[in-house]
């Protein structure tokens, strides 16, 4: 493989932020104390552990007395859907953490329109008296596509008020795993409009196996890690002051970068789509191109073994995907693109290409320039 890597897999992991490491550094040594413990030192890594909370909920626009921090976006998913014994509501597009969760429950899939997007009248639809969580993602995580959240949230808000009028307390909660859009997109809670939030700190160049779960105080979470009593009685187990200081730090750059990193990285990736249409007339652009991340360039080349193109990419030090991570480790066709009705010749000839902190100008150039050669090189295969 090839020495010089150019990274383009940013929406499977970010490296950390450099200033994110260095507000970590002391945990590891000096630090270590166990925040329950009564002495000094642990009574002021407890504070240090508390303000990194503080910073998170502050982020976006919460209280810290309403976040459990967890390890990671799967966990805060699972504990969010824990919090309701009823029928829910997701998509068939969410990421498997969010379908393997759903699946646990009586659920209804509502299927997304072909260009990615869940509409609010599906979600309507299929909401039902006994419903009790609708789970939808603010972004998705393979085409990019941003969801209408808040229109959601206002028919979640209707069906709630509904209920009351009727005298059903039948709890009706909006939950969004927004792990992909953070950074991108504004994750402010109100404004959102939802009850329950998932982040994660791998997304955002922070720390992996750290993230979030912000329930709104009308929320009534119950455990499914117990033990010392940690978070409330929420998440039981030492707390990972480190990660969360980290996490903190974090958050809090991209959400001061948002506008400015979300414009940057709009050109660029759309300098690298126009140079691959231009190249490939035949090439399928899917999700909304109107309504998705800045970063995200979901592109397939019909009739070509995506699987290939990817290998052969690698050993020229380009790093892209063929899907979400969890897919593309089975070897198994996106779940997405088939939701998407994307055809198969179509979809096994996708790539995932989803830029950040690492991309520039210089990188995406010399990218395009190699995707375009060993796209090239795999037609001429597969035709002859």
């Amino acid at each position: 493989m090839n020495d010089e890597v150019i990274y383009l897999d940013h929406a499977a992991a970010t490296p950390i932020d450099a200033k994110v490491l260095a507000a970590m550094q002391p945990f590891f040594a000096d630090d270590f104390y166990n925040p329950s413990a009564p002495y000094a030192p642990a009574v002021k890594t407890r504070r240090e552990y508390e303000a990194a909370k503080q910073l998170l909920a502050r982020t976006i626009g919460a209280k810290s007395d309403d976040l459990v921090i967890t390890a990671g976006a799967t966990e805060s998913i699972n504990l969010a859907f824990a919090s309701v014994s009823g029928h829910v509501v997701s998509s068939s597009i969410e990421h498997h953490a969010v379908l393997a969760a759903a699946k646990l429950h009586d659920v209804t899939f509502v299927e997304p329109d072909k260009k990615g997007i869940v509409s609010a009248d599906k979600i309507k639809a299929a909401i039902t008296p006994k419903t009790q969580l609708v789970s939808i993602a603010l972004a998705n995580n393979e085409l990019g596509t941003i969801q209408p959240i808040r229109d959601i949230a206002e028919v979640i808000r209707k069906e709630r008020e509904r209920r009351l009028l009727a005298g059903d307390h039948t709890p009706l909660y909006l939950h969004s795993d927004a792990s992909q859009g953070v950074g991108q997109l504004d994750v402010n809670v109100a404004r959102l409009g939802i009850d329950l939030l998932t982040l994660n700190a791998a997304k955002v160049y922070g720390p992996k196996q750290v993230g979030l779960l912000w329930a709104a105080p009308l929320v009534v979470l119950q455990p499914t890690i117990v033990g010392g009593g940690q978070e409330r009685g929420l998440r039981s187990g030492t707390e990972n002051v480190a990660g969360t200081v980290g996490f903190a730090k974090a958050l809090e750059l991209a959400n001061d970068h948002r506008k400015f990193e979300a414009d940057r990285l709009q050109k660029l990736r759309d300098k690298l789509q126009k140079q691959l249409v231009d190249a490939f007339p035949e090439a399928v652009l899917s999700g909304n191109l109107k309504h998705r991340l800045a970063g995200h360039l979901h592109i397939s080349f019909p009739n070509l073994d995506a699987e290939r193109v990817l290998f052969a990419l690698e050993n020229r030090g380009v790093l892209v995907a063929t899907g979400s991570a969890c897919a593309a480790n089975k070897g198994t066709r996106s779940h997405v693109l088939t939701a998407i009705g994307l055809a198969p010749e179509v979809a096994d000839g996708s790539l995932r290409i989803t830029l950040g902190h690492l991309s520039n100008d210089e990188s995406i150039a010399k990218a395009g320039t190699i995707l375009v050669e060993e796209i090239t090189k795999e037609y001429a295969r597969s035709t002859r």
